[in-house]
């Protein structure tokens, strides 16, 4: 139990966040609600995009993949893509990747990115769309969404307004568990779960938020904390790594044998990682550009828990098709591992199907708590004022 000083600092803590940034976490619990679809609606509203014309099975073969790329190489629309996205689902198309760059200008445009789609039944071009251009249009609306959820529209600047904010919720989260925190008597602790009524909504309101808020405390400070991560991943990871062992950045680099020497084709890239993972689907292929850039490899393994593209990650030398390095879930050193878990349990995926919908109602709790904290916030300023002005009063009649 909190007294004292402290106490005043955690309730100026926790309430002065809550006002400042409450208009922010509701907006990111909106929009986590919807994301937590975001797959499934995206391919609902643009079918002629994102669903194959017939079911495919998986793994693809290597030589399927290569065929992609070839083809998108030999049309002057397109050429070769920086990164192709495999189907991970039978009904999934290829999609492959290329910079966005404004008419006489080399360098990309930030935060955008061209995306074809590619039916993997047929290899018939399905259509193409801008990703990270903000619109409501059909194509565009979930990539809108997301974008509005993970930047605020605003690149690198709203992501790490983002990231600071899911810092602060933390915070909240932390001072309100201490300002909760009862008296270790059996009564006390029951009163402290108890929503009661008792004829006031004031009390209701009250209850609601304090007890409410102890019994979502778990999840929200997972996802105020995985939010930190995903969008400020170099403020957590020392964090992480101060109490745990987390693997260092690598960047590996091909070596060319012989000056002019060209990089392996995308299929014998294919079939090197399906030799090294022979049960996983490779779910992104990453493209060399420069003469010592590698092959990246994105795989899901059997029963990992991040689900969609998967968590492993292999670099292969381009021209020699060896590994360079790798990041295998299974394998990998606790402080990885806390990292690997944040993405499945901010989006829930992590338990399945159950999770996801759990984490898609749970979004909604932020509205709820800025609803009430701010009745409770509203009720005292009037006491206060109430008792300003009999204070008041009683000094003018004392003149």
């Amino acid at each position: 139990m909190v007294t004292g000083r402290l106490r005043v600092l955690l309730v100026k803590l926790h309430l002065y966040i809550g006002l400042w940034l409450g208009v922010l976490f509701v907006l990111l619990g909106l929009t986590g609600t919807v994301l937590s679809w975001r797959h499934e609606i995206d391919a609902a509203l643009n079918p002629e995009l994102l669903v194959a014309s017939a079911p495919v099975s998986l793994p693809l073969r290597a030589d399927a993949v290569q065929e992609v790329v070839a083809k998108l190489k030999a049309d002057p629309q397109y050429g070769k893509p920086r990164m192709l996205m495999l189907p991970v689902s039978e009904r999934d198309v290829f999609i492959a990747w290329y910079h966005v760059k404004e008419p006489g200008k080399a360098a990309p445009v930030p935060g955008r990115s061209r995306q074809v789609m590619i039916d993997p039944a047929t290899l018939a071009i399905k259509g193409e769309r801008v990703w990270g251009e903000p619109g409501l249009s059909r194509p565009l609306l979930m990539p809108t969404l997301f974008h509005l959820h993970h930047y605020l529209l605003a690149g690198d600047t709203g992501k790490t307004v983002a990231g600071v904010g899911g810092m602060l919720l933390l915070f909240t989260v932390l001072a309100g568990i201490a300002l909760w925190w009862p008296k270790l008597k059996a009564r006390a602790i029951l009163q402290a779960f108890r929503i009661t009524h008792g004829g006031s909504w004031w009390r209701l309101n009250y209850s609601l938020h304090r007890a409410g808020g102890i019994l979502a405390a778990p999840v929200l400070a997972t996802i105020a904390f995985s939010g930190w991560y995903l969008n400020l991943p170099k403020w957590v990871t020392p964090l992480v790594g101060s109490v745990m062992t987390v693997t260092a950045p690598a960047r590996p680099a091909s070596t060319p044998p012989y000056e002019g020497a060209m990089p392996m084709g995308t299929q014998q890239a294919v079939q090197a990682a399906q030799a090294l993972y022979p049960k996983a689907i490779v779910s992104r292929v990453t493209f060399p550009r420069q003469p010592t850039d590698v092959y990246e490899i994105r795989l899901r393994q059997p029963g990992e828990v991040r689900q969609g593209s998967g968590a492993t990650r292999l670099w292969l030398d381009a021209y020699t098709g060896a590994r360079l390095g790798v990041r295998d879930p299974f394998a990998a050193p606790a402080g990885d591992t806390v990292l690997n878990w944040m993405y499945p349990l901010h989006t829930g995926e992590a338990f399945g199907m159950p999770g996801r919908i759990f984490i898609s109602a749970f979004g909604l709790t932020p509205l709820l708590f800025a609803l009430t904290g701010v009745l409770i916030w509203w009720k005292r300023q009037r006491g206060h004022r109430r008792h300003l002005k009999k204070t008041e009063q009683r000094q003018a009649v004392r003149r």
